[in-house]
């Protein structure tokens, strides 16, 4: 990966980013490395501790930044970031919808709380940021020729794959990948400034494996415990991510380098479109689902075996 960063800052010094799930991951390196280029940043996160030491941070460099708790799964709260960072920075020019949380197990196991949960961070953080931030770059764009805007929504490999034991996480990334895809088509439809990508991530060390952490509780309905297949799940999510090669910063530069050239899909593993193809090729072919183990026989035989114990 080419280290210099001179055709970056050209890019985007100066210029306004919004990233959620700021604190830590994907977003706390994009905020890093937007902080590098000379960018004034607006970080929102739901964790208050998280957040505050990524905006403290920041602003050591010397860069303006402004920090905000946000639950991205609340239309309110989002509105309200839409509101201060054109109150404080005018219409952002980057928006990374990027705050996430993961969930696993058999589909049928996932309780009302936890669809809610999970749907309400993927896809409702994602559809809230689009909502909010889209009309505002769209006036600026009316208002200057010149300007350029840019959405990013993190998705996930699993949003064009299907890997079992994983459900819900997958149709929450499906939705948010048919959203972006979506939304790139309606903006070609109104104006050739303002683009969008999606962020396909594969096992990259984030803090994903951990978003318990920060799950809302409610007394009235407390948080079930795992199942035996939720177990099996986040135990073979930890091995795949401590052992991933790509780390964060890495894809936040992919993510960066897409906006400057206006790329669409965003990938941090592209040897895994292997499985995109596969799949596609079963929809285009009405064969039966194939084997997501069938190149890796002993992982498929290690899975069945732990959820028919």
């Amino acid at each position: 990966m080419n280290d210099s960063l001179a055709p970056l800052v050209a890019a985007f010094q100066g210029k306004t980013a919004v990233l959620t799930g700021a604190g830590s991951g994907f977003g706390l390196e994009c905020a890093r490395l937007g902080a590098r280029l000379g960018m004034r940043l607006v970080l929102a996160d739901i964790q208050q501790n998280a957040l505050d030491a990524a905006v403290a941070e920041i602003q050591a460099l010397g860069v303006p930044a402004l920090g905000m708790r946000v639950d991205v799964s609340r239309a309110t709260e989002v509105e309200a970031l839409g509101a201060a960072t054109l109150a404080r920075f005018g219409a952002p020019h980057l928006v990374f919808n990027n705050a996430g949380v993961g969930a696993g197990g058999l589909i049928w196991e996932n309780t009302a709380q936890d669809w809610e949960w999970v749907l309400g961070v993927n896809l409702m953080g994602v559809a809230h940021g689009v909502r909010v931030f889209t009309p505002l770059m769209l006036a600026a764009a009316a208002a200057d020729p010149a300007w350029r805007g840019h959405i990013v929504n993190t998705a996930s490999m699993a949003g064009l794959v299907n890997p079992p034991n994983m459900g819900l996480y997958n149709a929450s990334k499906h939705a948010v990948v048919s959203l972006t895809e979506t939304l790139y088509q309606d903006l070609s439809l109104v104006t050739d400034q303002v683009r969008a990508s999606v962020l396909c991530p594969y096992f990259v060390p984030t803090g994903i494996g951990n978003s318990q952490r920060n799950r809302p509780t409610d007394a009235a309905v407390p948080v079930s415990r795992p199942t035996q297949s939720q177990l099996i799940a986040q135990a073979m999510l930890n091995k795949a991510v401590d052992g991933g090669r790509v780390s964060a910063s890495d894809v936040a530069r992919l993510v960066f380098d897409a906006v400057s050239q206006r790329q669409f899909y965003i990938f941090s593993h592209p040897q895994a479109l292997g499985g995109v193809q596969v799949r596609m090729e079963d929809v285009l072919q009405s064969r039966n689902p194939t084997d997501p183990f069938a190149l890796k026989p002993a992982l498929g035989e290690e899975l069945r075996r732990a959820l028919r114990a």
